[in-house]
């Protein structure tokens, strides 16, 4: 596979890791890290790396439907959202991974269309193609 780069950025985390601080290159993110309680951490306020995944993957899904919808052919409504439920526990063979579910609404378009524009968008999406084959990824039109 060869990417051919128009944009990097990056982001460094200190101190505890889950527990500690990330923050980009360029100050736009500064993100207290809190473990949760589910894992063993104190929880309360501040993000950790599956918000944080959460977080990109419904933007970058979101962005993938407006860059496909004229080539399918479907509108994206103003309206339109995305929310990404991320799971993370111990997986059977060994070590940790994460699950994704996307939620996807699309007021005012009909399903058929919509779920064309969703396959379409979950075939150039950047996090879907890094998760194909790794990650359970789950994707629902309400």
């Amino acid at each position: 596979m060869s990417v051919d780069v128009i944009y990097k950025t990056t982001a460094t985390a200190s101190g505890g890791g889950r527990d500690g601080s990330t923050k980009s290159d360029d100050g736009s993110v500064d993100v207290k890290l809190v473990v949760p309680k589910e894992m063993g951490g104190p929880g309360g306020p501040g993000a950790n790396p599956e918000k944080l995944f959460a977080a990109g993957y419904s933007a970058c899904f979101l962005g993938a439907m407006r860059a496909i919808s004229g080539k399918v052919g479907v509108k994206v409504p103003a309206e339109t959202t995305v929310s990404a439920e991320v799971g993370f526990g111990p997986r059977s063979e060994g070590g940790y991974g994460i699950t994704a579910d996307l939620t996807i609404a699309l007021p005012g378009v009909e399903r058929e269309a919509g779920e064309r524009l969703i396959a379409a968008a979950h075939e150039v999406c950047p996090y879907s193609n890094a998760t194909r084959g790794n990650v359970d990824v789950g994707l629902t039109l309400v």
